[in-house]
């Protein structure tokens, strides 16, 4: 990464490597991350939360595609056959920040300090400190369904007005919407995650949407987030913009600290 981002160092490049479940084991053996399992499928209705195959995740990120796509290079030629590509997607920043479906993706991530409390293990795990877990779906969109939605109703599905960006008040916004049903509160206090969304998509093929990646100190918090969005918050009061987004990937990830790495490779 230091080779390839030096040749543009004005470009952020960065890269995140997690591993599966199944991949730890063989790759490190114990003790493992206190909460790394396979990702949890959610079946309700005609709504599916899927589990995909997925044993590494390299989430690479820069403000041009071309390191992107060097660095990915780099790593495939270390890795060699020693592995077998199941899902790369190339995500692009879209406008102001927002959703192929109009709406700003991100506006209540946490800043500074709350997004390295809401994301990185401290004392509960101490074996593991600084590390992360990271969930990431792939979800491809209905914009055709979607765009035939009037504005208003759009909104009250979002949970946010959709030119300004500004959340709809308790009072009009219905439980339903997906900015209330991700909300998880415990003790009073709202447990927020670190959201890296992009959208993605090849327009002649018809098939784009939003790759969902979701860092956290604990996998439970976007687990309930996904709890409330596919089962309901009660059971059947679920996120309606899954009438219109489908989940085509599922997979949860541990995401080491650099000093636990540089220990293996120096072992």
């Amino acid at each position: 990464m230091r080779s390839v981002g030096f040749r543009e160092q004005e470009g952020t490049l960065s890269c995140v490597a997690g591993f599966g479940s199944n991949a730890w084991d063989q790759l490190f053996g114990k003790p493992r991350p206190a909460e790394l399992h396979k990702f949890r499928e959610i079946r309700a209705g005609g709504r599916h939360a899927v589990s995909t195959p997925g044993d590494m995740l390299f989430h690479i990120r820069a403000q041009r595609m071309d390191l992107c796509f060097e660095l990915e290079m780099q790593i495939m030629a270390r890795l060699g056959a020693s592995v077998t590509p199941v899902d790369e997607v190339q995500g692009f920043r879209y406008f102001d920040s927002r959703d192929l479906i109009g709406f700003v993706d991100g506006t209540e991530n946490p800043k500074g300090q709350d997004a390295v409390d809401a994301t990185l293990i401290t004392g509960e795990d101490p074996a593991f400190a600084a590390g992360s877990y990271v969930i990431i779906q792939k979800y491809l969109h209905d914009l055709a369904a979607w765009n035939k939605l009037p504005v208003e109703k759009q909104e009250k599905v979002v949970g946010r007005t959709k030119l300004n960006d500004v959340e709809l008040d308790d009072k009009v916004k219905p439980t339903y919407a997906h900015n209330s049903l991700t909300k998880i509160v415990k003790d009073g206090k709202e447990i927020k995650i670190l959201r890296d969304n992009m959208a993605f998509g090849h327009a002649g093929q018809k098939e784009f949407g939003t790759y969902f990646i979701g860092y956290s100190r604990s996998p439970r918090t976007i687990e309930d987030m996904l709890q409330n969005m596919f089962v309901g918050k009660p059971p059947g009061n679920y996120d309606k913009l899954l009438d219109f987004s489908r989940a085509v990937t599922g997979n949860l990830f541990f995401v080491p600290s650099a000093t636990f790495l540089e220990n293996v490779k120096a072992n």
